[in-house]
């Protein structure tokens, strides 16, 4: 799914856990799986891979009653030893008339990297036609001291989606990351705002095609920074679920 709080492509998850035996029942309810392969790996318009190409995958299952829980990985590379991220997730979905909603909990993972760096987010969202907007807080973290992805950080967005012609169809998310420990002497300039944009193709039994766009106002002295972070990037993508 990562998703969600938009990861994009989608970026949450649970695994094979307790959450099974704490949904209300397994009459109708529904186990899936997806697999994607993309070009560049973003989350919240900034590249996890550092360029290179990522395979993903997760597992969700979801209830009739809204509950949802799931499991998402992929790799990653943030120049040290760190190869693999785990999101672990559950959460609960509905519609009151026309108006759709959705929280829950995200935990990411990574298990192999050299310091602790996991945190979680609580997130929410509203949505109604074609337009959702929504926030993820982040209630937790392994991080130490000032930095980025501690406690008291602030993620919100606002997307688009417009189905087209053909089995084609438009997104746009435009959101904004407030670093808690934005400016202070140990972090520098953290907070940005990014504008992410794709054109999708379900292509049924061949699985979903994309072609993506991703713009963050980082500058190369930020803390998020380097010599092309305020560059827009396109990448590609395929997925398909089970």
């Amino acid at each position: 799914m990562k998703k969600h709080i938009l990861a994009t492509p989608g970026k949450f998850g649970l695994g094979l856990s307790v959450v099974f035996l704490m949904a209300p029942s397994l009459v109708s309810a529904e186990v899936s799986t997806n697999v994607s392969v993309v070009s560049n790996y973003f989350f919240r318009s900034v590249t996890q891979t550092d360029g290179a190409t990522a395979v993903q995958g997760g597992l969700d299952y979801g209830h009739e009653s809204g509950f949802y829980a799931g499991a998402w990985g992929s790799n990653v590379d943030f120049g040290d030893d760190t190869s693999y991220e785990l999101d672990l997730y559950a959460g609960y979905s509905g519609t009151v008339e026309a108006l759709g909603y959705d929280f829950g909990y995200v935990y990411y993972a990574y298990p192999d990297a050299p310091d602790d760096i996991d945190f979680g987010e609580v997130y929410g969202e509203l949505s109604y036609g074609l337009i959702s907007a929504g926030l993820a807080y982040t209630t937790n973290s392994d991080v130490s001291g000032n930095g980025l992805f501690v406690e008291g950080d602030l993620y919100y967005y606002a997307s688009l989606d417009v189905p087209l012609e053909n089995d084609f169809s438009f997104g746009l998310v435009v959101g904004f990351y407030d670093f808690k420990d934005d400016k202070e002497a140990s972090v520098g300039d953290a907070r940005y705002g990014h504008v992410s944009g794709n054109v999708t193709k379900d292509a049924g039994d061949f699985g979903t095609f994309s072609v993506n766009l991703e713009y963050a106002d980082i500058d190369a002295s930020d803390a998020l920074g380097s010599t092309n972070s305020d560059d827009p990037k396109f990448w590609l993508g395929w997925s398909k679920s089970f």
